[in-house]
């Protein structure tokens, strides 16, 4: 989450170069943060105290992080789009196809309690993210 925090907040200097602004971009902004911010309070919460472990915590709000993270990745498609078609087709097939591997991803991972695919999934995941970042976003 500490690394899609930060990739969002980057992404976002994109946005200064927009000539224009409204309150339906303004708000969209506003809840795509808000979005993350629910994503952070399900992996941080208090009521983690109340399951044996933090694996049983997890295994049991699945559900609610992986939904609310293919919606993020959905919501990461439009912002890319809203900072400009030339924008958004800079980054070719590849934003599309990882965008869309990731929330299939998520979907399986509502699904399945197997430690070896969560396992899996965030540590390729976030060696993927974190190439990704360092290919595309180097430099504003």
């Amino acid at each position: 989450m500490f690394l899609f925090l930060i990739h969002f907040w980057w992404w976002q200097f994109r946005l200064g170069h927009l000539v224009e602004w409204n309150f339906n971009l303004y708000l969209f902004v506003t809840l795509y943060a808000l979005l993350l911010y629910l994503l952070c309070a399900l992996v941080f919460s208090d009521s983690a105290s109340e399951y044996p472990d933090y694996r049983e915590y997890f295994y049991a709000r699945r559900q609610w992080f992986f939904g609310l993270l293919a919606l993020a990745y959905a919501v990461d498609m439009v912002d890319t789009w809203i900072k400009g078609p030339a924008y958004f087709h800079s980054f070719g097939n590849e934003f599309l196809v990882r965008n869309l591997a990731y929330i299939v991803l998520c979907g399986i991972a509502m699904l399945t309690r197997s430690p070896r695919f969560h396992g899996a999934f965030v540590s390729l995941g976030l060696a993927y993210q974190a190439a990704w970042i360092a290919r595309q976003f180097e430099t504003l």
